[in-house]
């Protein structure tokens, strides 16, 4: 879900290597100490190797809490069927550059409904993520281009989105000016219709779809966020640490309102669920004075979900706020090929494609 952006660690030579790798080894283990996720802590996961990917010495706790994902299999995306495509792609602006996937169903030579871009949570990949979600199949049915951006290990050591760092979280800088970029780029190349443009994400994808929500409302209609958290909750990996546990900060209400659907674990020991709800109040302290919400429970796929919805004017859906019974950190309604999924629970892919679309027609 997180993990220090490249830049951070600088080399350094004898005593002050050592000077500065004791004081960031202590800055990290103080701020998980803080929040009962140092090893001994009754909240703590289980002991692990140091990060390889990090400096050396990275503390075992820190490791650990990148770890306790139900990571699962991982497997490439089921085979293309004839007449789609999932090609390869790089995107560069004067922002920086990232590799992508995109997915262009068979059936869009009966027209293009619609674009959704996916972005992947940390340590997956484009195909990784593809497979998990099923959102592929799912195009076909619904005439969807999907667009699956890549972050890459030169950007962060766990190709997680850096949602937590300053730079990454405003308009035309850093991450949301590439991704931005890359969404004009396959609405111009693909014909898709302006207002059919939707974003989502999983963990620090979903936090980083958030923030694309809020930065470029112009250019997304909708988004989806799951096992996420709510634009401004951290600035900085300290905060970051803290708002995985639940006590992120609150962003200021700016901005128009961005239709949202959530989903999360009620049993999520990585991103506390409380980020869902934060994710969803802003949504809703953004949107119209009077609106009609409604709440409903049941089951599906093998487990328990409540959800909330709320209603805008003419019955639109503004948003939607789904928490899953007993799911930790994972995709819900996932496929067993990808990593970092449940299949049990709802199908959170089917679900946030249904609210994408429903929503504009609605509208």
């Amino acid at each position: 879900m997180i993990d220090f952006p490249n830049g951070v660690w600088r080399k350094a030579t004898g005593a002050a290597r050592n000077l500065r790798l004791s004081a960031a080894q202590d800055l990290v283990t103080r701020t998980l100490a803080q929040h009962g996720l140092v090893p001994g802590s009754p909240d703590a996961p289980a002991p692990g190797p140091a990060d390889a990917s990090g400096p050396a010495g990275l503390p075992a706790a820190l490791a650990a809490m990148l770890a306790r994902k139900p990571k699962g299999p991982t497997a490439a995306p089921a085979a293309t069927p004839p007449g789609a495509s999932f090609a390869e792609g790089s995107f560069s602006c004067a922002a920086g550059s990232r590799n992508y996937r995109t997915y262009v169903p068979a059936s869009a030579q009966q027209g293009i409904s619609g674009l959704i871009v996916m972005l992947h949570g940390c340590t997956q990949t484009p195909e990784d993520f593809a497979a998990g979600t099923g959102m592929n199949a799912l195009a076909e049915q619904h005439r969807l281009v999907i667009l699956y951006p890549q972050q890459s290990r030169g950007h962060n050591a766990q190709s997680c989105w850096n949602w937590f760092s300053r730079g990454d979280q405003r308009r035309d800088r850093g991450e949301p000016s590439i991704i931005a970029g890359m969404t004009r780029e396959a609405i111009a190349h693909h014909r898709v219709p302006a207002d059919k443009v939707f974003v989502a994400g999983l963990s620090a994808g979903a936090a980083m779809a958030v923030i694309l929500g809020e930065t470029y409302p112009d250019l997304y209609s909708a988004v989806g966020a799951h096992s996420g958290l709510p634009m401004g909750a951290a600035s900085d990996v300290p905060s970051a640490f803290a708002a995985m546990a639940g006590q992120g900060a609150v962003a200021p209400v700016t901005g128009p309102a961005m239709r949202t659907i959530i989903f999360h674990g009620s049993a999520d020991a990585t991103v506390h669920p409380s980020n869902g709800e934060k994710i969803a109040q802003h949504a809703l302290d953004r949107g119209p004075r009077q609106s009609l919400q409604t709440e409903d429970q049941g089951t599906s796929g093998g487990r328990s979900f409540r959800r909330s919805t709320t209603l805008g004017e003419g019955g639109t859906e503004l948003v939607e706020h789904w928490v899953v019974e007993g799911m930790g950190h994972a995709w819900s309604g996932g496929q067993p090929g990808g990593s970092y999924t449940d299949a049990q629970g709802p199908d959170a892919s089917a679900e946030m494609i249904r609210f994408f679309l429903a929503g504009r027609a609605a509208q």
